[in-house]
């Protein structure tokens, strides 16, 4: 299995060529071309591997590998950056940052950061991501945007399966309105949360024959996938 990398890079043309090096290494590369972007990009799929820019419009690198660390606390994270300020190091590595390049930098070692992180973390070892996920007495296939119950499946809007899918990762949690928001939409403003709880409203019914799962509203924050006894 190839490993994929979630690559963030507001110059447009530094980013395809940053791409187009690493698939020529071997890896699989998303390419955001900003920090929104990016972080919906990452709710929406598996990463092995994320390589931020630091300074991004819509949101830094710093704050989204913040909302990144919320949502996976061992990925590896590569910053990539024009400044060699020490203030700025520090602060990536606060942030939970495995490493640290500066512009303009040597592929070969990008690579070899890369590797050394995969192997470390053990990465390259792990088994194929979870697309299927059982959910009492329905089961849902985030690739394919069904939900099945006794031989009768729905095929849910690419939303729909986004919101779910965030939903099932912190079942039994609660899942912040900005999280879901900034995950699906890459914003969040009045009317995507308007939006939001009409999404809400029709899972509620897809998931409605099954009485021990429930989609319970946080008022003010957010959202909670329970599955009781």
């Amino acid at each position: 299995m190839k490993p994929k990398i979630l690559l963030a890079e507001d110059d447009t043309n530094l980013g395809y060529v940053i791409s187009d090096q690493l698939k020529e290494r071997g890896y699989r590369v998303v390419l955001a071309l900003d920090g929104s972007d990016a972080l919906q990009k990452f709710h929406q799929d598996q990463y092995h591997l994320c390589i931020l820019d630091v300074m991004m419009p819509k949101k830094d690198g710093f704050s989204l590998a913040k909302d990144i660390r919320k949502l996976n606390k061992e990925i590896p994270i590569i910053f990539l950056t024009a400044k060699s300020m020490t203030e700025d190091k520090i602060e990536g590595l606060k942030i939970g940052a495995d490493d640290y390049l500066t512009k303009p930098f040597n592929f070969d070692e990008l690579d070899l950061r890369i590797k050394s992180l995969l192997k470390r973390s053990n990465i390259l070892d792990k088994e194929e991501e979870q697309t299927v996920y059982k959910l009492k007495s329905y089961t849902f296939d985030s690739a394919n945007y069904s939900l099945t119950k006794d031989l009768n499946s729905k095929i849910l809007t690419k939303k729909e399966a986004q919101i779910l899918l965030i939903l099932v990762r912190f079942k039994n949690q609660i899942v912040t309105r900005e999280m879901i928001m900034n995950g699906v939409w890459g914003m969040e403003d009045y009317f995507i949360g308007r939006s939001l709880d009409v999404f809400i409203t029709k899972l509620r019914k897809y998931l409605s024959e099954d009485s021990s799962i429930l989609i319970t509203n946080i008022h003010g924050v957010g959202f909670k996938l329970e599955l009781l006894p």
